[in-house]
Parts: C-alpha cells; sequence; structure tokens
C-alpha cells in the first residue's frame, strides 16, 4: 500500500502533490488506558480509578447451603473488541512492527489479515512520506509523544484512491506499543473536493474562477515553483469583450449568459491548441462580468503570448448561433509576459489591467503588450492629477507671458498668459502636460480663477506702472469645463471689479472646437461677457469645425491662426518653393474676418519673411519667437515702451 500526503488544500483537480495534515501532541502527565488481557480480570485506567471486573467463581468456593448467587455476565475482553470493532485498528511494538490486526483495517487496506501481522506499520499507512510525521511517530514509539493524527491518501490495491485519517496512540508501559487506529474518511474527502470545486469555478462558464485564479498565479509566482525547473518566466493574456453590455441590455442575461459560455468554450480550445505545441496548457478563468484570463507558466517569451492572443481574437470574432441568433462579438486583450522573480501577483495584475485599458483606447479588437516606457508615462499622469489641487494651495503655479504684436508697428498691443507648473518632482511642467489632467477632473475651475486673478491683477500692475503708455490687454485661456463648471461670468466680473482692470483689456481665448456649435449656456455666457466689455477670441483657428456661418452668430471679436498654417509657408530657404496653397487659405481667412469686423493673431510666427507676408497679407497682430518666448512678467515690462520690438529682444 503506497500513498502520498495531503495538503490544506488539497485539490487534485490540480495535479498538485499532497501535504501532510498531522496533530502532534506531547504528553500531558494523565496516565494512559491500561488494558489487561486475562479470563480472569481486566482493569481499565483512564485517569480514574480502576475498575475491577470478577471473572467466574470456582465451584470449591461455593458454600453447599448458601442461597444461590445470580450470575453476571463477564464482559468481552479487549481481544474480542479489538477483533470485532468496525474500526480498523492495529497495535504496533517499539519496533513499528505489527503484532496484530483486526479484519477491519484488513478489509480496508485490501489485504489479507495474515499479512498484516509482521509488517511494517509505517508503509502500511504511509507515516515515512514527509519527515515531520516520520520524526513525531518515531518519538511516539520511543514514549516522548501522547499523539499523532494526520490524514494520507492511499493507493488501494483495487487502483483507487483512499483517503483515511490515521490516530496513532501509546499502549499502556506494561502492554508496550502503540494503537494504530484508521478511519475511511473518502466520502468526506470526496464531498470536500465537490465544495471546492464549486467555490473554485464559475457556474456559468464552468471555468475556474478568480479566487482559483489567484491561487495558481500566487503558487506559479512562488521561487520553488521555478528555481530548479522551467524558464522561471510567466505570461498573462487579459481578456475583455467589446460591448458585451449592449448584449445584456437588449437580449437580456440568459442570451449574455449564453455567450459567455460559448466564449469560454473557445477560450478553452485555444489554450488546449496552445498547450499541443508548447509545455502546459494555459489556465483559462473568468475573473467576473465579461473578464477572462489566460495564465501561461513557463512562458517562453513574448512571441508565444502574442500567437495565443492572436488565436483568441481570431476565436471570438467567429459570429456566435446562440437560440437561433447570430452574434458577433470582438474582445481587447492586455498581454503581459515577464520574469517570474520579483514579480508579484497584485503587479502583474495591474500591468494587465494597465494593457487592457491601452487596447481599448487604441481601438478595441485588438491585442496590446504591456510597455514599461508608456506604463512610466501613465504612473507620472496618475501622479499629476493626485497632486493637482494639493499644487494650486502649496503655491506651485506661476505665470509667464508671451507678447502679441502689432505687425503694423511692432508695438506691444497685449499679452497672452501662460501657466506653467513647478513642479517638486517633475520640474517645471507646460500647460500641455497637465491643463488636460484638470479638464478631466475638475480641478481646471479653481486653476482656472488663479489664472484669472494672478493675470488680470499683473496687466492691471503694468497699466498703473506705464500710465503715458498705451495698455495693452491680457489674453487668458478658458477651457470649456469651466463654462460649464463654474459661473464664469461671476468669476470674471469679480475678478475685474477686485482688480480694477477695465473689462476691454481682458480677452478670453476658446479653442474652436469649444466655441463652434456653442449653444445653451455656453452661448449665453459668451453674450454676457462680451456685453460686459470683455473680448472673445477663438484660439487655433483653422484646425477645427471652421464654421464660417455659425461664426458670424457668436459674440467673437478676434481669430487667431494656427501656427501650422504660418509654417506653411516659410521662405527664408530661397531654393525652397513657399506654401502656396497655406498662404492663400491664410490670406482668405484673414480677408473673411475682416469682412466679419474680427482682428486676426497669427501664431508661431519664427522668422522675420513669415512676418513679412502676414504683413502684406494684412494680419493684425502677430506671436511667436520672433518676437519673444514666453517670459516672466518683469521681462514683459522690459519691453513696453519700446517704440520697437526687436526680433528675439524678449528671448533669454
Amino acid at each position: 500500500m503506497s500513498g502520498t500526503s495531503e495538503g490544506p488544500t488539497p485539490a487534485t483537480e490540480l495535479g498538485r502533490a499532497v501535504v501532510t495534515e498531522s496533530e502532534i501532541l506531547a504528553p500531558s502527565g494523565a496516565e494512559f488506558a491500561e488494558f489487561t488481557e486475562g479470563a480472569e480480570f481486566a482493569e481499565f485506567t483512564e485517569g480514574a480509578e480502576a475498575v475491577e471486573v470478577a471473572g467466574p467463581v470456582p465451584d470449591e468456593a461455593v458454600e453447599p447451603d448458601a442461597s444461590p448467587v445470580p450470575c453476571t455476565p463477564s464482559p468481552p475482553s479487549y481481544r474480542s473488541v479489538f477483533t470485532a470493532a468496525p474500526l480498523a485498528m492495529a497495535v504496533v511494538d517499539r519496533e513499528g512492527t505489527v503484532t496484530g490486526a483486526n479484519a477491519a483495517l484488513a478489509d480496508l487496506l485490501g489485504r489479507d489479515q495474515d499479512t498484516l501481522t509482521g509488517a511494517v506499520a509505517a508503509d502500511l499507512v504511509d507515516l515515512a512520506s514527509d519527515a515531520r510525521t516520520w520524526h513525531a511517530y518515531r518519538e511516539l514509539l520511543r514514549g516522548r509523544r501522547a499523539r499523532l493524527r494526520c490524514t494520507r491518501r492511499l493507493k488501494h490495491p483495487e487502483g483507487h484512491a483512499l483517503w483515511v485519517r490515521v490516530t496513532v496512540a501509546p499502549l499502556p508501559p506494561d502492554d508496550g506499543g502503540v494503537l494504530v487506529s484508521v478511519a475511511d474518511i473518502s466520502d468526506h474527502r470526496a464531498l470536500q473536493a465537490r465544495l471546492r470545486h464549486l467555490r473554485m469555478h464559475d457556474p456559468v462558464t464552468r471555468l475556474p474562477n478568480r479566487t482559483l485564479f489567484f491561487e495558481r498565479l500566487t503558487g506559479a509566482l512562488e521561487a520553488e515553483s521555478y528555481a530548479e525547473s522551467g524558464t522561471g518566466r510567466i505570461g498573462l493574456c487579459y481578456l475583455d469583450l467589446d460591448g458585451f453590455k449592449a448584449v445584456n441590455d437588449t437580449l437580456g442575461h440568459r442570451v449574455g449568459d449564453q455567450l459567455l459560455a460559448a466564449v469560454a468554450d473557445r477560450l478553452t480550445r485555444c489554450a488546449q491548441d496552445a498547450g499541443r505545441t508548447r509545455a502546459g496548457i494555459p489556465l483559462v478563468a473568468r475573473l467576473g462580468g465579461d473578464e477572462f484570463a489566460l495564465l501561461v507558466e513557463d512562458s517562453t517569451g513574448t512571441e508565444q503570448l502574442a500567437d495565443l492572443a492572436e488565436s483568441l481574437l481570431d476565436a471570438i470574432q467567429e459570429p456566435f448561433d446562440l437560440s437561433g441568433r447570430r452574434l458577433s462579438v470582438s474582445a481587447s486583450i492586455g498581454v503581459v509576459e515577464r520574469h517570474a522573480a520579483g514579480t508579484t501577483p497584485t503587479a502583474l495584475m495591474q500591468a494587465a489591467d494597465t494593457t487592457l485599458y491601452w487596447a481599448k483606447a487604441d481601438g478595441k479588437a485588438r491585442w496590446t503588450l504591456f510597455d514599461p516606457e508608456r506604463n512610466a508615462s501613465r504612473v507620472t499622469r496618475q501622479a499629476l492629477v493626485s497632486s493637482l489641487r494639493p499644487a494650486i494651495d502649496r503655491g506651485e503655479f506661476a505665470l509667464e507671458y508671451q507678447p502679441l504684436v502689432g505687425m503694423d508697428d511692432d508695438r506691444v498691443h497685449g499679452v497672452e498668459a501662460l501657466i506653467r507648473w513647478h513642479h517638486p518632482r517633475f520640474g517645471t511642467l507646460t500647460p500641455n502636460r497637465f491643463i488636460s489632467l484638470a479638464e478631466e477632473d475638475g480641478s481646471i475651475v479653481p486653476l482656472g480663477r488663479w489664472v484669472l486673478r494672478t493675470a488680470c491683477r499683473q496687466a492691471r500692475d503694468w497699466q498703473t506702472r506705464y500710465p503715458d503708455e498705451p495698455p495693452i490687454f491680457v489674453s487668458v485661456n478658458v477651457a470649456v469645463r469651466q463654462v460649464w463648471d463654474s459661473d464664469l461670468v461671476a468669476d470674471v466680473a469679480d475678478t475685474l471689479e477686485e482688480t480694477g482692470l477695465p473689462p476691454h483689456l481682458l480677452q478670453l481665448e476658446l479653442t474652436e472646437s469649444a466655441v463652434m456649435g456653442s449653444s445653451g449656456r455656453p452661448l449665453q455666457a459668451l453674450k454676457a461677457l462680451s456685453d460686459m466689455g470683455v473680448r472673445i477670441a477663438i484660439d487655433d483657428f483653422g484646425t477645427g469645425y471652421s464654421n464660417l456661418a455659425y461664426l458670424s452668430r457668436l459674440p467673437v471679436s478676434v481669430l487667431k491662426l494656427d501656427g501650422s498654417f504660418v509654417r506653411g509657408f516659410q521662405i527664408e530657404d530661397r531654393t525652397a518653393q513657399p506654401g502656396a496653397a497655406d498662404e492663400v487659405i491664410v490670406e482668405a481667412m484673414v480677408q473673411l474676418a475682416h469682412r466679419l469686423g474680427l482682428t486676426v493673431t497669427a501664431e508661431c510666427v519664427e522668422t522675420s519673411a513669415q512676418a513679412t507676408r502676414l504683413r502684406r497679407i494684412g494680419c493684425d497682430t502677430g506671436q511667436g519667437w520672433l518676437y519673444s518666448r514666453p517670459v516672466p512678467p518683469d521681462r514683459i515690462s522690459e519691453l513696453l515702451g519700446t517704440p520697437g520690438v526687436q526680433a528675439g529682444v524678449g528671448n533669454p
């Protein structure tokens, strides 16, 4: 009879070795039960006073004329109890040899009772398979332990597995040796296995569930799992169905469950096909909802995971026939493959979840491989989001200003306020690094109020310090969410009153896509600001909707041409052909704007040749590095009062 030991999670379906489950008790000082075999007398002592039972009384001891005494049956001897007991038992001497075994033990082990006597007890019930139990058993034989109890999985001679609970307890000192009792717990183990299977598997798809998946994943990442054999790598395909919610919402959860089960079947077949060409079949699990995972232990590299992901996509894209309905779905897959050493289940799943998000964002119906650099950007993005609002209170933001120069007189007519974030970790950040994040989480509203007040306060300061010069206006960028999530009109009115800046010296810039198509509250806000005297400018004009008919109905006073048009007709290189089409487009937009009573500002003016052509076309103001980079307020003060702005005068 051979056997293996059992573990705390003995999932035979996982094909893992079983670990011993044992209970070992040290002597407590209590008296052991004494069993004395004999027809005349039996004594049982178990921590209480002895009970003596007399055997048959000899005939000569009875007086002839005494009254007859009723005869009390003698209790059975312990040998008869031992033989007839339904519990399988054996008596083992101090050397570990069976000196007697009952029929129940022979029946349980599938052996002839006569062959048990003289056998090594440890071999019969597999007590030597692990060092801890073997040591405790030897100590018990020497009288240094009170009891040993363990669970074993044995192999029956008929071929089936036999789960038993083995208890070893010492016999009285006079008898020596120990009593081994063996209980069949196979039915109990089968019930446990069934309950565990139900607990560890999804009822809809019959696949391993999230709990079992993480159990396998944790085991695969343990050092002993890959230290001695295998590639030492691990791979994961994290899959999510595209548009599954629509199936549930339109066709009902019953059809949705049928679809999940059908998807599970296809994923399982793909895993089996992959296992035929590689060592080991990937584990397929349903993690919840419409999310599935395929775990590849001992992966051989990203190519293996890429091939698996491609096969999964191809399998799922085939139409499904469900209850007379033909459904087509797709899936997005995040793929991660790396060394197992140093990886945790949490880190692997975070990487897979991030990569799945990328696959969704990139257009769905595709797989995407984890990219550490892209992930670093994501981590940075998250760090910026979490610190945006506190940064406002900590005063980490500052404004720089870029001049808006008149094309006809080269004088500074205004400045655009551009925000900078002096981040303690990432250094100075330009708006393109954090403005979109601020719009997403709503912090653009308090940040926008700070920019508005700071810029208006600075413009008023310049007006006060240079009373003899024509006052310059300040242009402030406004996000469309500021119009929706705050009372922008009230914020502007309060700021102008607080700073004393005249309304006509404030210009608010909104992007073309934000302004075009505006209706309801945004349009009302723009009209109220225009009526207040504030100038409204459309930024990056020509790159969005360019709905010229709608433009005439908006309270707009300035168009800022996108820099891509200006860059299109550079002629610094005399051998290069100028961008004639761009120049024609710019000239047409300038003429149209003037016919509508609007002024035009050209962005990204970098050369004097560009400035010359823009001046000839009729552009009103220019902005770009030809005049100045964005600079601190004191550098703008140097430009005020200057009769003409020389190229690069505001640059470092």
